[in-house]
C-alpha cells in the first residue's frame, strides 16, 4: 500500500503534526500536539493505572506514533511495562516519522520512535518497559479478546470524517475488550459519541479540555 502523503505543520507549542490529505484534518491540536496528548491519554487515560506494575493498552488509531512514544516516556520513567496494542489502516511512512520533532522535544531517543514506524506490522519490543504489537487493519475487521485491556486510547479522525469508528458496534468492541474497571478516553464530547457509548455500559464523565478545547471524555467500565 502506498503510503499517505501528509503536510507537516508546526503546533503552538512547537511540536509537529500533519495534515492528512485524506481526511482533510489535523491529526492533533493546532495548539499543541504533544500539550494534547499528554492532557488526554496519558493524565486522564494512562495516570490512574499507573499504581499496577504492568498495564495493557490498545489505541484506536496509531497516527504519527505521538501517544505510543509518551507512554513510553511514562513507562520507563514510572518502571512499569506496558504491551501497548494498536491499529492504524493508513500507517505513516518511515520518511515521514523521521521529520516529526517530538524525540527532540521530549528528550528521547529518536531511535525508539523511529522503530515504532519501521514496519507497516510489527510485533516487538521498543524498550524493555514498552512492547509494541501494531496492526495495519481497520477498526471494523480487527478482533479483540474480551477483558483484555485496562486503557483504551480511542484517537480517531472526528465522527464528521470517519462516522463509521464511532458506532455502537465499535464501542460495544471496545467495552468488552476492555478489563472490568477499565477506562476509554476520547477528545470527542459530541452528544452522538456520549449516547453511543452510554448505550453499551459505559459509565461517561466530562473532564477539562487541553488548550483550545472545552471537554474531553473519559468512559469506566463498571
Amino acid at each position: 500500500m502506498t503510503p499517505i502523503k501528509n503536510q507537516p505543520v508546526i503546533t503552538s507549542d512547537g511540536s509537529s503534526t500533519f495534515f492528512s490529505t485524506r481526511s482533510k484534518e489535523h491529526y492533533h491540536s493546532t495548539f499543541g500536539a504533544i500539550a494534547e496528548s499528554k492532557h488526554i491519554f496519558i493524565e486522564a487515560g494512562l495516570k490512574p493505572f499507573l499504581g499496577q506494575p504492568s498495564i495493557s493498552i490498545f489505541e484506536v488509531g496509531f497516527g504519527t506514533g505521538l501517544n505510543a512514544l509518551l507512554t513510553l516516556q511514562t513507562a520507563e520513567e514510572m518502571l512499569v511495562s506496558i504491551q501497548y496494542s494498536a491499529i492504524e489502516l493508513y500507517p505513516i511512512s518511515l520518511e515521514e516519522a523521521k521529520t516529526l520533532n517530538y524525540p527532540e522535544m521530549l528528550k528521547m531517543e529518536a531511535s525508539l520512535f523511529l522503530k515504532m514506524h519501521t514496519l507497516p506490522q510489527m510485533s516487538k519490543s521498543i524498550s524493555p518497559m514498552f512492547y509494541l504489537d501494531r496492526q495495519q487493519i481497520s477498526f471494523e475487521t480487527v478482533n479483540l479478546n474480551h477483558n483484555q485491556f485496562d486503557v483504551v486510547y480511542f484517537d480517531a479522525f472526528s465522527p464528521e470524517v470517519q462516522p463509521e469508528m464511532w458506532t455502537v458496534t465499535g464501542f460495544q468492541k471496545l467495552f468488552d475488550a476492555l478489563k472490568p474497571g477499565g477506562v476509554l478516553v476520547t477528545y470527542s464530547c459530541k452528544g452522538t459519541v456520549k449516547r453511543a457509548l452510554k448505550s453499551v455500559g459505559f459509565q461517561i464523565e466530562k473532564l477539562p479540555g487541553p488548550l483550545g478545547k472545552r471537554e474531553i471524555l473519559r468512559a469506566w467500565k463498571p
